[in-house]
């Protein structure tokens, strides 16, 4: 009970200060992609904030594994933490460490019980929109055939791609710049769908709240019609009996 009782308080002291390094990660991973002729110093720091950031992540999930009081439960429930913090050590790419800090963000978001899903799902969206324009800027702005040439042409295609409106004026051409653009229909369909059910569950939420009102003040009034009932009552016998002594 101890061990997690002293994981839940790491979780909550940590929340913040892990959420304030990933927006570092998103700087550290914008800056050479917006930049690209930034100086060598500048691109070699970004790169050691990446790793920083997911050394940070790494720590916190081995901390919550050692706090935990059954360790292997811990890893069976928590497998997607432990796949972004492994994935980056597969294959040295910039790419792995962007999906791996966002499953790793995701995962730590969840557990802050001040975070509505409605915000987490902004959130969601923003960071989306952000890290795959930047991905596929990154790709794609170098390939000799790509129509995607500058941060507008990106986060126009990714806006396109995440509403799956796709309109076709700008495309990936490269293999992994198709695959980035996979991952994102797929995580808007997943978006669109939790939004659609959270403004759904909002109304029927309202409309139980209305429901329960209208009840309330028809209890109220039937209660204020048997006492009025009563109450006449009471007088007619209080009449009857004037009439009795009379």
């Amino acid at each position: 009970m101890k061990e997690s009782t002293a994981q839940v308080r790491w979780e909550h002291r940590t929340q913040r200060p892990l959420l304030g390094l990933a927006l570092a990660f998103a700087v550290a991973y914008a800056v050479p992609i917006v930049q690209p002729d930034a100086s060598k110093g500048v691109v070699e720091l970004c790169t050691a904030v990446e790793w920083v950031v997911w050394g940070a992540f790494a720590l916190d999930y081995l901390v919550r594994l050692g706090l935990s009081e059954h360790r292997l439960s811990f890893v069976r429930t928590h497998w997607l933490d432990l796949l972004a913090v492994l994935l980056p050590l597969i294959q040295p790419l910039r790419l792995l460490r962007v999906v791996s800090t966002l499953l790793l963000v995701g995962q730590r978001a969840r557990l802050a019980s001040q975070i509505r899903l409605t915000t987490y799902v902004a959130g969601s969206v923003v960071g989306l929109l952000m890290f795959g324009s930047l991905a596929v800027l990154s790709v794609e702005r170098d390939s000799p055939d790509g129509n995607i040439r500058n941060l507008g042409d990106a986060v126009w295609w990714s806006f396109t791609t995440m509403t799956t409106v796709g309109y076709g004026d700008h495309a990936p051409t490269t293999g992994l710049g198709r695959v980035l653009a996979v991952g994102l229909m797929l995580s808007g369909i997943a978006l669109l769908g939790v939004v659609t059910a959270n403004i759904a569950a909002w109304f029927i939420a309202r409309f139980e709240k209305d429901d329960a009102e209208e009840r309330r003040q028809t209890e109220a009034i039937a209660s204020l019609v048997e006492e009025v009932r009563l109450l006449r009552a009471e007088v007619a016998e209080l009449k009857s009996a004037a009439v009795r002594v009379e």
